[in-house]
């Protein structure tokens, strides 16, 4: 009874993970970041798991990246300047980079 409970509940993680996964893959697509990323390619810019083992263990990056995709900025993946987001709303950019910073 035990382990049918335990295995039921980790599907259940397992489904309601891979469901969170698909809806910050289409909020990235609704909100034009994968115009220029993709999660395990360099595109224009740089993959976002590539990002997420950039910035593993610094406390200071959400933060950091949060004003980074929000503001524009350039300098640390190249030459290639990241536009400003500021019609994408704040709430959505902190999903997308702690979703980003949480890959591996």
């Amino acid at each position: 009874m035990k382990r049918n409970l335990i295995a039921t509940l980790t599907a259940g993680l397992l489904l309601a993970s891979a469901g969170i996964a698909q809806a910050n893959e289409e909020l990235a697509v609704k909100s034009g970041c994968t115009g220029c990323h993709k999660i395990d390619a360099k595109l224009v810019g740089p993959a976002y798991k590539d990002v997420a083992a950039k910035y593993k263990g610094d406390k200071k990056a959400e933060a950091m990246l949060i004003a980074k995709v929000k503001n524009g900025g350039t300098g640390v993946w190249g030459a290639i300047p990241m536009p400003p987001n500021a019609a994408v709303k704040d709430e959505d950019i902190k999903t997308l980079v702690k979703w980003i910073l949480a890959l591996k």
